[in-house]
């Protein structure tokens, strides 16, 4: 790959190159939006940011952070319509979950380590992955009182390496692999499914990633049984993807948003812990969202109930 969205941390000196604050006039047209305010005027505020946004996330490097969201100036409710009203600029948000839930809250909440808990309901480390759709946008509504950074890599930097390292574990990338479905399926449907992590578009290499998915899938019964070369090539994914050479660590306060292309950039979690107190708790909002130009495998690009063999409900 030789694109814009091959890059490693040298290629960002400043965080400025990817960073941007919200103007005055931005947050007061999330603002009124958010309490109820019209589409025609967020999209005149926001637009031209919007523009430029999406060209980094589509045509760029695959990432930006924008600061200042306006939480402090909104009430919840209000604050999930202002989200929405910015994703609307960028794409148009899907389910991700079994229920077509297009907003996401991302906290810990006290559940037993389980293969049949997604993992953004507690405070474990998730490694580096995509998530299931075109962008993926990730709202900080109270950061961690320790940990809980987000890193980000470019997925076509690691496949360079891995071409360099080991051409024949890359072209392994491009068979399918049993994946479990975690219970997100449908009544009497497989607990697995297949799909290659890798797939061509147009030319261009497409890839969704999440290793503990394809290892989880070897508990049911039916799921081909991972080969060696498979399980290396998963390894050499995560082994390129840590090393600090590769990736970006950003840093979340209240009212940042990280936006992410989710076939060009994987991302990760580091382990954290939290405020006593609940309302200090850390607390994201996540928003999945396809684009007009599709990105991902068709398969991938309308949330959880589309990965598991079903269109999202109405």
């Amino acid at each position: 790959m030789d694109s814009p969205s091959v890059w490693t941390p040298a290629d960002f000196p400043d965080p400025s190159l990817w960073s941007f604050d919200l103007s005055p006039a931005e947050r007061q047209a999330l603002i009124d939006y958010g309490r109820g305010g019209t589409d025609p005027r967020l999209r005149s505020q926001l637009g031209a940011g919007a523009a430029q946004w999406t060209q980094l996330l589509n045509a760029g490097p695959g990432f930006v952070r924008l600061r200042n969201f306006p939480i402090d100036e909104l009430t919840d409710p209000q604050i999930e319509r202002a989200y929405l009203g910015l994703g609307s600029l960028l794409g148009t948000p899907v389910g991700q979950d079994r229920d077509g839930n297009i907003l996401s809250h991302i906290r810990d909440e006290r559940l037993p380590a389980s293969p049949d808990v997604r993992k953004y309901r507690t405070n474990l480390r998730q490694d580096f992955h995509s998530d299931g759709s075109d962008l993926v946008g990730l709202l900080c509504l109270h950061p961690a009182k320790v940990g809980g950074e987000s890193r980000i890599v470019s997925a076509h930097a690691v496949y360079n390496e891995m071409l360099r390292r080991d051409p024949h574990l890359l072209s392994v990338m491009y068979a399918p692999m049993p994946w479990s479905r975690n219970n997100e399926q449908p009544p009497g449907e497989p607990e697995f499914f297949e799909l290659a992590p890798i797939t061509d578009i147009g030319g261009v290499p497409r890839i969704f990633f999440v290793a503990w998915y394809i290892r989880d899938s070897q508990r049911h019964d039916g799921a081909p049984l991972l080969t060696d070369d498979q399980l290396a090539a998963l390894g050499l994914v995560e082994t390129i993807a840590n090393d600090p050479a590769f990736y970006i660590e950003m840093e979340f306060r209240p009212g940042d948003v990280q936006l992410l292309n989710n076939t060009t950039v994987l991302h990760s979690r580091e382990a954290y812990t939290d405020h006593d107190e609940p309302h200090l708790r850390r607390h994201l909002l996540r928003l999945w969202l396809t684009t007009d130009t599709p990105q991902a495998n068709e398969l991938l690009r309308s949330g959880i109930p589309v990965a598991t063999g079903r269109p999202l409900p109405a």
